[in-house]
């Protein structure tokens, strides 16, 4: 039971700052081998099998069509080169020694893999000299805009910036909710309240973040506690199995950070709610409410409407700003009768 206890809380990674609390994945940029590439869309390999360990390292791809015409000045190497029919045809008009200069360019000691699309026959010299660099050569039956596309969205999910917070994600009316906050303070309990009033976990205690492309930011639960809660006082609780299939998912994007930290007397809290925050995780800035702690605070009611507020601030409404332009349109009114 002892190694029970260490090895689940291994997950809970805990900072009062959620600055600090992120625990960034290894500063070395990800990678992915050729070989997955091969493995997740069926490729044929034709040659270079020896560079099937190579890495790809951005989800950009290319196709070279001023580099066919033999202008290599700012061909980009690092990423996956496409050869479609466009390509392919126009390499057919040049002579043998034309086009074994241009594929030796090609197959450059940078190059990760070179893919063929529409099932169509490479010309010979590019196989001679991805052999001769150990550059895999590829085919896809697909039409090359489309395994485009789908080689894109593969690289970015695998290439994406990941990081591990301590917290809760919930699904709280369509807006993922982060609730962070020092360990004890009632993150769980507000999550299980939470489902209890109808909306979904996502994950509790480490949050796994994936920041998209277009700088979205996805959480999810790690595999070993998915659709878990822990309570104190009552242990691990499933929460799929006791709540349905529908009090649960397994990712979200992150909309709003709800910070939870114990009262404190002498602080001033926002009152109005004119001052917005942000918060950064990875590189993204995402908008964080600090919300304080005590005996006899709804915290549950307290979240449900911060993500209300925040889908109608979305949708154009502050309140908080029309409260102020009124009292501050019947203040002026007020000075004009007083002279």
């Amino acid at each position: 039971m002892e190694a029970l206890n260490v090895a689940f809380s291994a997950f809970f990674i805990y900072d009062e700052d959620i600055g600090k609390t992120a625990r960034e994945a290894e500063e070395m940029p990800k990678k992915v081998k050729v070989s997955e590439l091969v493995q997740q869309f069926q490729l044929e390999i034709l040659s270079g099998e020896d560079g099937l360990r190579r890495t790809i390292t951005t989800d950009d791809l290319y196709r070279p069509g001023l580099e066919m015409a033999g202008y290599f000045h700012y061909h980009p190497r690092e990423r996956v080169q496409i050869l479609g029919k466009t390509e392919l045809t126009f390499l057919e008009t040049l002579s043998a020694a034309s086009r074994t200069e241009r594929m030796e360019k090609l197959c450059n000691e940078e190059s990760p893999c070179i893919i063929i699309t529409r099932g169509m026959e490479p010309p010979v010299e590019l196989l001679e000299q991805s052999r001769i660099a150990s550059i895999p050569v590829l085919r896809s039956q697909t039409a090359t805009t489309i395994l485009q596309s789908r080689v894109t969205n593969f690289l970015e999910k695998k290439l994406a910036p990941t990081a591990t917070i301590h917290g809760v994600l919930v699904d709280v009316y369509g807006i993922g909710m982060l609730i962070t906050g020092g360990s004890g303070i009632g993150k769980s309990e507000t999550a299980l309240e939470l489902v209890k009033r109808g909306h979904r976990l996502v994950a509790d205690d480490a949050v796994e973040i994936r920041q998209t492309s277009d700088s979205q930011l996805h959480g999810s639960a790690p595999e070993l506690i998915r659709h878990l809660l822990e309570i104190r006082g009552l242990g691990i609780i499933n929460v799929m199995t006791l709540f349905g299939a529908g009090a649960v998912r397994n990712n979200k994007r992150i909309g709003l950070v709800i910070r939870l930290e114990n009262w404190q007397a002498d602080k001033q809290y926002d009152r109005l709610g004119l001052d917005e925050e942000t918060t950064r995780i990875i590189d993204t800035d995402v908008t964080l409410v600090t919300v304080p702690v005590r005996p006899g605070r709804n915290l549950a009611v307290i979240i449900e409407v911060a993500a209300m507020n925040y889908r109608l601030k979305r949708m154009g409404y502050n309140a908080a700003l029309q409260f102020t332009n009124k009292l501050t349109e019947t203040i002026a009114d007020d000075m004009d009768d007083y002279e």
